[in-house]
């Protein structure tokens, strides 16, 4: 069951193929639990300590939070909805002013 804010399943397949591939090691926490902890996060305004435990460890999720910041994974992000978005038509038109 898909809770308020966290991502809906069309969503997770346009996101899913442009987050960074795991590198070999431990396994890690789930990609789409983690970036829903993000949404999560910034959605409600709490610190990084008060997100709820379902979304695994709050110092997993700032780790995850800021490496996929500084790597582009979120710009990605915003250009493949931006470009989905217009796509379908639903891109509001750009000013004229």
């Amino acid at each position: 069951m898909i809770c308020r804010h966290e991502l809906s399943d069309a969503e997770w397949e346009l996101i899913q193929p442009l987050l960074p591939r795991p590198v070999l090691g431990r396994a890690r926490l789930d990609d789409r639990m983690v970036l829903n902890g993000i949404v999560w996060k910034f959605r409600s305004g709490v610190a990084w300590r008060d997100v709820p435990e379902r979304y695994g460890s709050w110092a997993s999720l700032q780790t995850r939070f800021r490496r996929w910041a500084a790597n582009g994974t979120f710009e990605r992000m915003l250009q493949a909805a931006q470009a989905n978005a217009d796509a379908a038509g639903e891109a509001c038109p750009t000013s004229t002013r």
